[in-house]
Protein backbone atom coordinates (compact mmCIF):
# COMPACT_ATOMS: atom_id res chain seq x y z
CA UNK A 1 0.00 0.00 0.00
CA UNK A 2 1.31 3.26 -0.92
CA UNK A 3 2.05 6.48 1.42
CA UNK A 4 -0.91 8.03 -0.74
CA UNK A 5 -3.66 5.32 -0.22
CA UNK A 6 -3.02 5.01 3.04
CA UNK A 7 -3.38 8.53 4.13
CA UNK A 8 -6.40 8.57 1.75
CA UNK A 9 -7.74 5.80 4.19
CA UNK A 10 -6.33 7.65 7.77
CA UNK A 11 -8.10 11.27 6.49
CA UNK A 12 -11.58 9.47 5.99
CA UNK A 13 -11.94 7.74 8.93
CA UNK A 14 -10.62 10.76 10.82
CA UNK A 15 -13.64 12.43 8.83
CA UNK A 16 -15.90 9.82 10.56
CA UNK A 17 -15.09 10.24 13.69
CA UNK A 18 -14.95 13.80 13.60
CA UNK A 19 -18.77 14.21 11.92
CA UNK A 20 -19.97 11.61 15.18
CA UNK A 21 -18.40 13.89 17.30
CA UNK A 22 -20.51 17.00 15.50
CA UNK A 23 -23.42 15.16 15.26
CA UNK A 24 -23.85 12.98 18.50
CA UNK A 25 -27.95 11.88 17.86
CA UNK A 26 -27.29 11.71 14.01
CA UNK A 27 -28.82 14.15 11.02
CA UNK A 28 -32.22 14.22 10.73
CA UNK A 29 -33.64 13.93 7.83
CA UNK A 30 -36.82 14.55 6.12
CA UNK A 31 -39.27 11.48 4.96
CA UNK A 32 -39.27 10.47 1.89
CA UNK A 33 -42.03 10.68 -0.62
CA UNK A 34 -42.40 7.40 -2.49
CA UNK A 35 -40.83 8.23 -5.94
CA UNK A 36 -42.52 7.87 -9.35
CA UNK A 37 -41.70 4.37 -10.55
CA UNK A 38 -38.94 4.96 -13.35
CA UNK A 39 -38.88 3.46 -16.64
CA UNK A 40 -38.71 -0.29 -16.80
CA UNK A 41 -37.66 -1.02 -19.60
CA UNK A 42 -34.62 0.61 -21.81
CA UNK A 43 -35.51 3.58 -23.87
CA UNK A 44 -36.34 3.38 -27.82
CA UNK A 45 -33.67 4.88 -29.60
CA UNK A 46 -34.45 5.06 -33.07
CA UNK A 47 -33.59 2.33 -35.38
CA UNK A 48 -30.55 1.05 -32.41
CA UNK A 49 -31.29 -2.65 -33.03
CA UNK A 50 -30.62 -2.79 -36.57
CA UNK A 51 -27.22 -0.82 -35.81
CA UNK A 52 -23.98 -1.99 -35.78
CA UNK A 53 -22.49 -2.07 -32.30
CA UNK A 54 -19.94 -0.16 -31.01
CA UNK A 55 -16.33 -1.78 -30.62
CA UNK A 56 -16.32 -1.76 -26.69
CA UNK A 57 -13.19 -1.13 -24.36
CA UNK A 58 -10.46 -3.61 -24.29
CA UNK A 59 -11.96 -6.55 -22.74
CA UNK A 60 -10.61 -8.75 -20.12
CA UNK A 61 -10.30 -12.58 -20.03
CA UNK A 62 -12.35 -14.10 -17.79
CA UNK A 63 -11.08 -15.35 -14.04
CA UNK A 64 -11.06 -18.97 -14.00
CA UNK A 65 -14.48 -19.16 -15.65
CA UNK A 66 -16.42 -19.98 -18.76
CA UNK A 67 -19.35 -18.17 -17.19
CA UNK A 68 -18.87 -15.62 -20.06
CA UNK A 69 -19.02 -18.50 -23.12
CA UNK A 70 -22.59 -19.62 -21.85
CA UNK A 71 -24.07 -15.94 -20.90
CA UNK A 72 -23.20 -14.72 -24.68
CA UNK A 73 -24.38 -18.48 -26.15
CA UNK A 74 -27.30 -18.13 -23.67
CA UNK A 75 -28.06 -14.44 -25.51
CA UNK A 76 -27.82 -15.73 -29.02
CA UNK A 77 -30.87 -17.68 -28.76
CA UNK A 78 -34.11 -16.50 -30.12
CA UNK A 79 -36.21 -14.26 -27.57
CA UNK A 80 -39.76 -14.55 -26.85
CA UNK A 81 -41.23 -10.92 -27.24
CA UNK A 82 -44.35 -12.12 -25.79
CA UNK A 83 -42.90 -11.84 -22.33
CA UNK A 84 -44.16 -8.29 -22.16
CA UNK A 85 -47.44 -7.24 -20.13
CA UNK A 86 -48.84 -4.24 -21.60
CA UNK A 87 -51.49 -3.62 -18.83
CA UNK A 88 -48.98 -3.96 -16.26
CA UNK A 89 -49.21 -1.10 -14.43
CA UNK A 90 -53.13 -1.25 -14.06
CA UNK A 91 -55.11 -2.47 -10.58
CA UNK A 92 -56.35 -4.55 -9.72
CA UNK A 93 -54.89 -7.59 -10.99
CA UNK A 94 -56.50 -10.54 -12.44
CA UNK A 95 -54.30 -12.79 -10.55
CA UNK A 96 -50.78 -12.32 -8.15
CA UNK A 97 -48.71 -14.64 -6.12
CA UNK A 98 -45.15 -14.73 -4.07
CA UNK A 99 -42.51 -16.99 -4.20
CA UNK A 100 -41.17 -18.64 -1.01
CA UNK A 101 -37.37 -17.45 -1.80
CA UNK A 102 -36.27 -14.40 -3.74
CA UNK A 103 -33.52 -16.36 -5.39
CA UNK A 104 -32.08 -20.26 -6.10
CA UNK A 105 -29.56 -22.24 -7.88
CA UNK A 106 -30.14 -24.58 -10.39
CA UNK A 107 -31.23 -27.62 -9.16
CA UNK A 108 -33.15 -26.17 -6.71
CA UNK A 109 -36.94 -26.05 -6.32
CA UNK A 110 -38.93 -22.69 -5.45
CA UNK A 111 -42.59 -22.62 -4.55
CA UNK A 112 -44.97 -20.36 -5.88
CA UNK A 113 -47.96 -19.06 -4.26
CA UNK A 114 -50.85 -17.91 -5.83
CA UNK A 115 -54.35 -16.40 -5.87
CA UNK A 116 -56.95 -15.37 -8.48
CA UNK A 117 -60.79 -15.34 -8.78
CA UNK A 118 -60.39 -17.25 -12.54
CA UNK A 119 -61.01 -21.10 -12.25
CA UNK A 120 -57.59 -21.82 -13.61
CA UNK A 121 -54.07 -20.00 -14.83
CA UNK A 122 -51.04 -21.28 -16.12
CA UNK A 123 -47.31 -19.98 -15.14
CA UNK A 124 -44.44 -19.51 -17.66
CA UNK A 125 -40.52 -18.65 -16.62
CA UNK A 126 -38.67 -15.95 -18.70
CA UNK A 127 -35.25 -15.60 -18.64
CA UNK A 128 -34.12 -11.77 -18.70
CA UNK A 129 -31.57 -10.65 -21.12
CA UNK A 130 -30.78 -8.88 -24.57
CA UNK A 131 -31.52 -11.54 -27.21
CA UNK A 132 -31.20 -9.76 -30.02
CA UNK A 133 -33.26 -6.95 -28.75
CA UNK A 134 -36.41 -9.50 -27.96
CA UNK A 135 -35.19 -8.64 -23.95
CA UNK A 136 -35.97 -12.12 -22.68
CA UNK A 137 -36.47 -15.70 -23.55
CA UNK A 138 -38.71 -18.51 -22.30
CA UNK A 139 -37.56 -21.45 -20.33
CA UNK A 140 -40.52 -23.05 -18.72
CA UNK A 141 -44.08 -23.52 -18.95
CA UNK A 142 -46.61 -25.04 -16.26
CA UNK A 143 -49.81 -27.32 -17.70
CA UNK A 144 -52.57 -25.54 -16.55
CA UNK A 145 -53.53 -25.19 -13.24
CA UNK A 146 -56.51 -25.44 -11.48
CA UNK A 147 -57.28 -22.44 -8.74
CA UNK A 148 -56.98 -23.56 -5.16
CA UNK A 149 -58.75 -20.45 -2.83
CA UNK A 150 -56.89 -18.96 -0.55
CA UNK A 151 -57.51 -17.67 3.23
CA UNK A 152 -57.03 -14.32 3.79
CA UNK A 153 -53.78 -12.72 4.79
CA UNK A 154 -53.54 -11.74 8.27
CA UNK A 155 -52.13 -8.44 9.74
CA UNK A 156 -49.93 -8.60 12.65
CA UNK A 157 -51.14 -5.78 15.28
CA UNK A 158 -48.12 -4.70 17.09
CA UNK A 159 -45.93 -3.93 13.71
CA UNK A 160 -48.80 -3.52 11.02
CA UNK A 161 -46.79 -6.66 9.20
CA UNK A 162 -49.13 -7.96 6.00
CA UNK A 163 -48.01 -11.63 6.31
CA UNK A 164 -49.68 -14.36 3.88
CA UNK A 165 -47.60 -17.54 5.04
CA UNK A 166 -51.09 -19.17 5.80
CA UNK A 167 -51.66 -19.54 1.95
CA UNK A 168 -51.05 -23.07 0.55
CA UNK A 169 -48.27 -23.57 -2.05
CA UNK A 170 -49.58 -23.60 -5.38
CA UNK A 171 -47.02 -25.49 -7.38
CA UNK A 172 -43.78 -26.09 -6.90
CA UNK A 173 -40.98 -25.42 -9.96
CA UNK A 174 -37.99 -27.10 -10.38
CA UNK A 175 -34.94 -25.25 -11.41
CA UNK A 176 -33.43 -27.20 -14.24
CA UNK A 177 -29.55 -27.30 -15.09
CA UNK A 178 -30.49 -25.64 -18.36
CA UNK A 179 -31.49 -22.26 -16.75
CA UNK A 180 -28.49 -19.67 -16.79
CA UNK A 181 -28.05 -17.66 -14.01
CA UNK A 182 -29.80 -14.72 -14.22
CA UNK A 183 -32.42 -12.46 -13.86
CA UNK A 184 -36.08 -14.48 -14.26
CA UNK A 185 -39.58 -13.60 -14.37
CA UNK A 186 -42.35 -15.74 -13.46
CA UNK A 187 -45.86 -14.55 -15.50
CA UNK A 188 -48.59 -15.37 -14.17
CA UNK A 189 -51.87 -15.64 -16.53
CA UNK A 190 -55.27 -16.39 -15.52
CA UNK A 191 -57.61 -18.32 -17.68
CA UNK A 192 -59.52 -14.77 -17.60
CA UNK A 193 -58.15 -11.72 -16.27
CA UNK A 194 -55.28 -9.68 -16.79
CA UNK A 195 -51.42 -11.11 -15.70
CA UNK A 196 -48.73 -10.37 -13.69
CA UNK A 197 -45.15 -10.89 -12.62
CA UNK A 198 -43.25 -12.75 -9.65
CA UNK A 199 -39.69 -12.14 -9.84
CA UNK A 200 -36.55 -14.25 -9.26
CA UNK A 201 -33.26 -14.76 -9.15
CA UNK A 202 -31.01 -17.77 -10.83
CA UNK A 203 -27.63 -17.75 -8.70
CA UNK A 204 -24.13 -19.34 -9.37
CA UNK A 205 -22.59 -18.88 -6.19
CA UNK A 206 -19.67 -21.38 -7.08
CA UNK A 207 -18.63 -19.07 -10.06
CA UNK A 208 -16.25 -15.72 -9.80
CA UNK A 209 -17.67 -13.75 -12.57
CA UNK A 210 -16.49 -10.68 -13.53
CA UNK A 211 -19.52 -8.74 -12.94
CA UNK A 212 -22.40 -9.78 -10.74
CA UNK A 213 -25.32 -7.93 -10.26
CA UNK A 214 -27.36 -7.24 -7.18
CA UNK A 215 -31.21 -7.19 -7.56
CA UNK A 216 -32.79 -5.07 -4.88
CA UNK A 217 -35.07 -6.79 -3.04
CA UNK A 218 -35.56 -4.93 0.07
CA UNK A 219 -36.27 -1.43 -1.23
CA UNK A 220 -38.94 -2.84 -3.42
CA UNK A 221 -40.69 -4.60 -0.02
CA UNK A 222 -40.06 -1.30 1.65
CA UNK A 223 -42.89 0.35 -0.65
CA UNK A 224 -44.67 -2.45 -1.53
CA UNK A 225 -48.29 -1.32 -0.10
CA UNK A 226 -50.13 -4.72 -0.68
CA UNK A 227 -52.17 -5.52 1.90
CA UNK A 228 -52.37 -1.89 2.84
CA UNK A 229 -49.40 -1.48 4.50
CA UNK A 230 -45.85 -0.64 3.63
CA UNK A 231 -42.65 0.77 5.74
CA UNK A 232 -43.83 4.26 4.54
CA UNK A 233 -47.61 4.32 5.32
CA UNK A 234 -51.19 2.69 5.58
CA UNK A 235 -54.25 2.66 7.55
CA UNK A 236 -53.25 3.56 11.34
CA UNK A 237 -49.42 4.14 10.53
CA UNK A 238 -46.65 2.74 8.43
CA UNK A 239 -45.44 -1.03 9.59
CA UNK A 240 -42.23 -1.37 11.10
CA UNK A 241 -42.06 -4.80 9.77
CA UNK A 242 -42.79 -6.04 6.57
CA UNK A 243 -43.24 -9.55 5.16
CA UNK A 244 -42.04 -10.88 1.65
CA UNK A 245 -44.83 -13.69 2.18
CA UNK A 246 -46.93 -11.50 0.21
CA UNK A 247 -47.86 -10.36 -3.74
CA UNK A 248 -46.61 -6.93 -4.65
CA UNK A 249 -48.87 -4.01 -5.40
CA UNK A 250 -46.38 -1.94 -7.51
CA UNK A 251 -46.86 -3.30 -11.00
CA UNK A 252 -44.72 -5.40 -13.60
CA UNK A 253 -42.82 -1.89 -13.98
CA UNK A 254 -40.79 -2.17 -10.47
CA UNK A 255 -41.61 -6.50 -9.96
CA UNK A 256 -38.18 -6.15 -8.07
CA UNK A 257 -36.25 -6.87 -11.23
CA UNK A 258 -37.37 -4.37 -14.20
CA UNK A 259 -37.66 -1.24 -12.40
CA UNK A 260 -33.95 -1.65 -10.45
CA UNK A 261 -31.26 -3.60 -12.74
CA UNK A 262 -32.88 -4.69 -16.02
CA UNK A 263 -31.13 -2.48 -18.12
CA UNK A 264 -27.47 -2.99 -16.80
CA UNK A 265 -28.00 -6.76 -17.29
CA UNK A 266 -29.27 -6.07 -20.68
CA UNK A 267 -26.20 -4.21 -21.64
CA UNK A 268 -24.10 -6.19 -19.66
CA UNK A 269 -25.34 -9.40 -21.45
CA UNK A 270 -25.34 -7.36 -24.74
CA UNK A 271 -21.68 -6.47 -24.46
CA UNK A 272 -20.75 -10.12 -24.09
CA UNK A 273 -19.29 -9.91 -20.13
CA UNK A 274 -18.90 -12.30 -17.86
CA UNK A 275 -22.24 -11.58 -15.73
CA UNK A 276 -23.95 -13.10 -13.18
CA UNK A 277 -26.61 -12.23 -10.73
CA UNK A 278 -27.50 -12.12 -7.13
CA UNK A 279 -29.73 -10.56 -4.67
CA UNK A 280 -29.54 -8.47 -1.69
CA UNK A 281 -30.98 -11.10 0.49
CA UNK A 282 -28.27 -13.22 -0.56
CA UNK A 283 -25.60 -10.64 -0.11
CA UNK A 284 -27.03 -10.77 3.54
CA UNK A 285 -26.96 -14.44 4.11
CA UNK A 286 -23.57 -15.11 2.21
CA UNK A 287 -21.65 -11.61 2.31
CA UNK A 288 -18.41 -13.31 1.80
CA UNK A 289 -19.27 -14.36 -2.07
CA UNK A 290 -19.26 -10.18 -2.48
CA UNK A 291 -15.33 -10.68 -2.70
CA UNK A 292 -15.65 -13.25 -5.50
CA UNK A 293 -15.88 -10.78 -7.96
CA UNK A 294 -14.19 -7.97 -9.90
CA UNK A 295 -17.04 -5.44 -10.09
CA UNK A 296 -20.91 -5.32 -7.82
CA UNK A 297 -23.22 -3.71 -9.50
CA UNK A 298 -25.80 -2.19 -7.72
CA UNK A 299 -29.26 -0.84 -9.47
CA UNK A 300 -31.46 2.46 -9.44
CA UNK A 301 -32.79 2.86 -5.58
CA UNK A 302 -30.58 0.30 -3.60
CA UNK A 303 -31.66 1.97 0.19
CA UNK A 304 -32.43 -0.43 2.58
CA UNK A 305 -29.22 -2.92 4.10
CA UNK A 306 -28.58 -4.71 6.86
CA UNK A 307 -25.20 -5.02 8.61
CA UNK A 308 -24.21 -7.68 7.51
CA UNK A 309 -24.80 -6.79 3.56
CA UNK A 310 -22.54 -3.26 3.98
CA UNK A 311 -19.52 -4.71 5.97
CA UNK A 312 -20.12 -7.37 3.32
CA UNK A 313 -19.80 -4.72 0.37
CA UNK A 314 -17.44 -2.50 2.37
CA UNK A 315 -15.17 -5.97 2.52
CA UNK A 316 -14.95 -6.26 -1.07
CA UNK A 317 -14.35 -3.24 -1.62
CA UNK A 318 -11.58 -3.07 0.84
CA UNK A 319 -10.28 -6.17 -1.13
CA UNK A 320 -9.99 -4.43 -4.30
CA UNK A 321 -13.59 -5.25 -5.91
CA UNK A 322 -14.97 -2.47 -7.88
CA UNK A 323 -18.32 -1.06 -7.48
CA UNK A 324 -21.37 0.58 -9.49
CA UNK A 325 -24.04 2.33 -7.96
CA UNK A 326 -26.52 3.15 -10.96
CA UNK A 327 -29.07 5.67 -8.89
CA UNK A 328 -29.26 7.16 -5.51
CA UNK A 329 -30.12 7.26 -1.83
CA UNK A 330 -27.91 4.20 -1.75
CA UNK A 331 -27.34 2.54 2.09
CA UNK A 332 -29.54 4.81 3.25
CA UNK A 333 -31.80 2.73 5.85
CA UNK A 334 -30.63 -0.06 8.15
CA UNK A 335 -32.55 -3.03 8.91
CA UNK A 336 -32.97 -6.07 10.17
CA UNK A 337 -34.03 -9.69 8.60
CA UNK A 338 -36.03 -12.00 10.56
CA UNK A 339 -37.85 -15.47 9.49
CA UNK A 340 -41.48 -16.75 8.75
CA UNK A 341 -42.92 -19.64 8.94
CA UNK A 342 -41.49 -20.25 4.86
CA UNK A 343 -38.11 -19.97 5.68
CA UNK A 344 -35.07 -17.45 6.54
CA UNK A 345 -34.88 -13.69 5.74
CA UNK A 346 -38.84 -13.44 5.09
CA UNK A 347 -39.37 -9.96 7.32
CA UNK A 348 -37.55 -7.11 7.18
CA UNK A 349 -37.67 -4.91 10.28
CA UNK A 350 -37.40 -0.95 10.04
CA UNK A 351 -38.37 1.23 12.95
CA UNK A 352 -37.02 4.39 11.45
CA UNK A 353 -36.47 5.97 15.22
CA UNK A 354 -34.19 4.37 17.44
CA UNK A 355 -36.05 5.15 20.67
CA UNK A 356 -38.84 2.85 19.14
CA UNK A 357 -36.07 0.16 18.27
CA UNK A 358 -36.39 -2.89 21.38
CA UNK A 359 -32.60 -3.19 20.70
CA UNK A 360 -31.99 0.23 21.16
CA UNK A 361 -29.29 0.39 24.10
CA UNK A 362 -28.84 -3.66 23.70
CA UNK A 363 -27.45 -3.94 20.19
CA UNK A 364 -26.28 -0.42 18.83
CA UNK A 365 -25.09 -1.48 15.18
CA UNK A 366 -28.28 -3.53 14.39
CA UNK A 367 -30.68 -0.48 15.73
CA UNK A 368 -32.73 0.13 12.85
CA UNK A 369 -32.35 4.03 12.17
CA UNK A 370 -31.10 5.72 9.31
CA UNK A 371 -27.56 4.44 8.45
CA UNK A 372 -25.71 8.13 9.58
CA UNK A 373 -27.92 8.42 12.73
CA UNK A 374 -26.95 7.61 16.17
CA UNK A 375 -26.02 5.02 18.00
CA UNK A 376 -23.88 3.43 15.76
CA UNK A 377 -23.74 6.44 12.90
CA UNK A 378 -21.96 4.60 9.40
CA UNK A 379 -22.76 7.58 7.37
CA UNK A 380 -23.41 6.22 3.28
CA UNK A 381 -21.02 8.32 2.12
CA UNK A 382 -18.01 6.69 3.42
CA UNK A 383 -18.74 3.80 1.27
CA UNK A 384 -21.08 5.51 -1.81
CA UNK A 385 -19.23 8.23 -2.08
CA UNK A 386 -21.71 11.19 -2.52
CA UNK A 387 -24.39 12.10 0.37
CA UNK A 388 -28.34 11.71 0.03
CA UNK A 389 -30.08 14.79 0.13
CA UNK A 390 -33.39 15.39 -1.03
CA UNK A 391 -36.30 13.78 -3.18
CA UNK A 392 -39.61 15.54 -4.82
CA UNK A 393 -42.36 13.15 -6.98
CA UNK A 394 -41.90 14.21 -10.58
CA UNK A 395 -38.35 16.62 -10.00
CA UNK A 396 -36.14 16.72 -13.00
CA UNK A 397 -32.77 18.08 -13.80
CA UNK A 398 -30.08 17.96 -16.56
CA UNK A 399 -27.43 15.77 -15.57
CA UNK A 400 -24.04 18.49 -16.75
CA UNK A 401 -21.01 16.66 -16.90
CA UNK A 402 -18.14 18.71 -15.21
CA UNK A 403 -15.02 16.43 -16.36
CA UNK A 404 -15.23 15.40 -19.63
CA UNK A 405 -11.89 14.52 -20.07
CA UNK A 406 -12.05 12.00 -17.17
CA UNK A 407 -11.28 8.47 -18.18
CA UNK A 408 -15.08 6.82 -18.41
CA UNK A 409 -15.87 9.51 -20.89
CA UNK A 410 -13.00 8.24 -23.31
CA UNK A 411 -14.63 7.80 -27.02
CA UNK A 412 -18.18 9.30 -26.00
CA UNK A 413 -17.54 12.81 -27.53
CA UNK A 414 -18.80 14.33 -24.02
CA UNK A 415 -17.06 17.56 -23.24
CA UNK A 416 -17.31 19.24 -20.11
CA UNK A 417 -20.43 21.39 -19.94
CA UNK A 418 -22.49 19.09 -21.57
CA UNK A 419 -26.32 18.46 -20.69
CA UNK A 420 -27.82 14.70 -20.71
CA UNK A 421 -30.94 16.33 -20.48
CA UNK A 422 -33.69 15.30 -17.38
CA UNK A 423 -31.10 12.48 -16.24
CA UNK A 424 -31.83 13.84 -12.71
CA UNK A 425 -34.67 12.73 -11.30
CA UNK A 426 -37.17 12.25 -7.86
CA UNK A 427 -34.33 11.78 -5.53
CA UNK A 428 -30.25 12.65 -5.84
CA UNK A 429 -27.01 12.36 -4.13
CA UNK A 430 -24.73 15.05 -3.58
CA UNK A 431 -20.93 15.31 -2.63
CA UNK A 432 -21.15 17.13 0.96
CA UNK A 433 -17.61 17.65 2.14
CA UNK A 434 -19.14 18.10 5.78
CA UNK A 435 -20.18 14.45 6.13
CA UNK A 436 -17.40 12.31 5.91
CA UNK A 437 -16.21 11.80 2.38
CA UNK A 438 -13.09 10.02 0.71
CA UNK A 439 -10.93 13.12 0.04
CA UNK A 440 -9.41 11.89 -3.39
CA UNK A 441 -13.31 12.36 -4.62
CA UNK A 442 -13.45 13.20 -8.33
CA UNK A 443 -17.04 15.19 -9.46
CA UNK A 444 -18.01 13.85 -13.05
CA UNK A 445 -21.48 15.81 -12.82
CA UNK A 446 -22.54 18.48 -10.82
CA UNK A 447 -26.32 19.62 -12.16
CA UNK A 448 -28.26 22.21 -10.51
CA UNK A 449 -31.78 21.40 -9.28
CA UNK A 450 -34.63 22.97 -7.16
CA UNK A 451 -35.66 20.17 -4.92
CA UNK A 452 -38.98 21.11 -2.29
CA UNK A 453 -37.94 24.77 -3.48
CA UNK A 454 -34.39 24.25 -2.17
CA UNK A 455 -31.35 25.28 -4.81
CA UNK A 456 -28.92 22.43 -4.70
CA UNK A 457 -27.10 20.15 -6.95
CA UNK A 458 -27.38 16.29 -7.95
CA UNK A 459 -23.79 14.85 -8.09
CA UNK A 460 -22.20 12.06 -10.43
CA UNK A 461 -18.79 11.10 -8.51
CA UNK A 462 -16.12 8.48 -8.48
CA UNK A 463 -13.39 7.42 -5.83
CA UNK A 464 -10.49 4.96 -5.59
CA UNK A 465 -10.27 3.25 -2.43
CA UNK A 466 -6.91 2.30 -0.33
CA UNK A 467 -7.64 -1.45 -1.67
CA UNK A 468 -7.31 -0.14 -5.50
CA UNK A 469 -10.97 -0.27 -5.78
CA UNK A 470 -12.74 2.01 -7.98
CA UNK A 471 -16.45 3.40 -6.73
CA UNK A 472 -18.50 4.85 -9.26
CA UNK A 473 -21.79 6.72 -7.88
CA UNK A 474 -24.27 8.19 -10.79
CA UNK A 475 -26.26 9.78 -8.01
CA UNK A 476 -30.16 9.70 -9.12
CA UNK A 477 -33.01 7.95 -10.12
CA UNK A 478 -32.68 8.53 -13.68
CA UNK A 479 -29.29 6.88 -14.80
CA UNK A 480 -29.77 3.19 -14.91
CA UNK A 481 -33.47 2.82 -16.80
CA UNK A 482 -31.59 4.30 -19.80
CA UNK A 483 -28.91 1.89 -20.31
CA UNK A 484 -29.20 -0.77 -22.80
CA UNK A 485 -26.88 -2.39 -25.90
CA UNK A 486 -24.38 0.20 -26.80
CA UNK A 487 -24.68 2.31 -29.84
CA UNK A 488 -22.83 2.78 -33.49
CA UNK A 489 -19.85 5.25 -32.88
CA UNK A 490 -21.82 7.63 -35.49
CA UNK A 491 -23.85 7.76 -32.82
CA UNK A 492 -22.24 9.07 -30.17
CA UNK A 493 -22.98 12.71 -30.40
CA UNK A 494 -24.82 15.06 -28.17
CA UNK A 495 -28.20 15.33 -30.12
CA UNK A 496 -27.98 11.06 -29.21
CA UNK A 497 -26.98 11.21 -25.37
CA UNK A 498 -28.42 8.45 -24.12
CA UNK A 499 -25.54 6.64 -26.62
CA UNK A 500 -22.85 8.71 -24.92
CA UNK A 501 -24.56 7.76 -21.35
CA UNK A 502 -24.40 3.98 -22.02
CA UNK A 503 -20.37 4.24 -23.91
CA UNK A 504 -19.69 5.76 -20.26
CA UNK A 505 -21.11 2.87 -18.41
CA UNK A 506 -19.79 0.72 -20.54
CA UNK A 507 -16.39 1.68 -20.67
CA UNK A 508 -16.49 1.74 -16.39
CA UNK A 509 -17.76 -2.05 -16.81
CA UNK A 510 -15.16 -3.59 -18.95
CA UNK A 511 -12.38 -1.59 -17.49
CA UNK A 512 -13.50 -3.07 -14.07
CA UNK A 513 -13.30 -6.46 -15.10
CA UNK A 514 -9.45 -5.69 -15.33
CA UNK A 515 -9.26 -5.84 -11.59
CA UNK A 516 -8.98 -2.65 -8.63
CA UNK A 517 -9.30 0.64 -11.11
CA UNK A 518 -6.37 2.61 -9.23
CA UNK A 519 -3.70 0.85 -10.98
CA UNK A 520 -4.95 2.52 -13.91
CA UNK A 521 -6.94 5.49 -13.29
CA UNK A 522 -6.54 6.93 -9.64
CA UNK A 523 -9.60 9.23 -8.92
CA UNK A 524 -8.08 12.98 -9.37
CA UNK A 525 -9.62 15.22 -6.58
CA UNK A 526 -11.60 18.02 -8.21
CA UNK A 527 -13.74 19.60 -5.03
CA UNK A 528 -12.09 22.75 -4.66
CA UNK A 529 -11.86 23.42 -8.28
CA UNK A 530 -15.55 23.06 -8.82
CA UNK A 531 -15.76 25.21 -5.54
CA UNK A 532 -17.66 22.35 -3.55
CA UNK A 533 -16.84 23.31 -0.19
Amino acid sequence: MTATVMAVGLVLLGAVVAWQAQHPDGVEEQEQAVPETPAAVAIEMGDDEGQEAAAPVEAAAPVASDGGARVREENALPGSPEWRIDDGDARPRGIEGFTDRVSGQAGEAVRLFVRTAAPGYQVTAYRLGHYGGAGARQVWQSPPVTTTPQPDCTVEPATRMVDCSNWAPSLTVDVGADWVGGQYLFKLVPSSGSASFVPYVVRDDDRHSDVLVVSDATTLQAYNEWGGHSLYGGEGGRSSVVSFDRPMDTGWAMSGILGDSYNVGVMAESMGLDVSYTTNIDQHGRPELMRNHRVIVSGVHDEYYTLEMRNGLEAARDGGTNIVFLGANAVYRRIRLEPSPLGPFRRQVNHRSAGDDPLNGVDPERVTASWRDAPASRPESTLTGTYYECNEGGMRADMVIVDGSAWMFEGTNVTSGQRWPEVVREEYDRVTPSAPTPPNIQVLAHSPIVCRGWESFSDMAYYTAPSGAGVLNTGTLGFEPRLGPLCAPADLTPERWECQLRQMIGNVLTDFTKGPAATRHPSVPNLDTLGIH
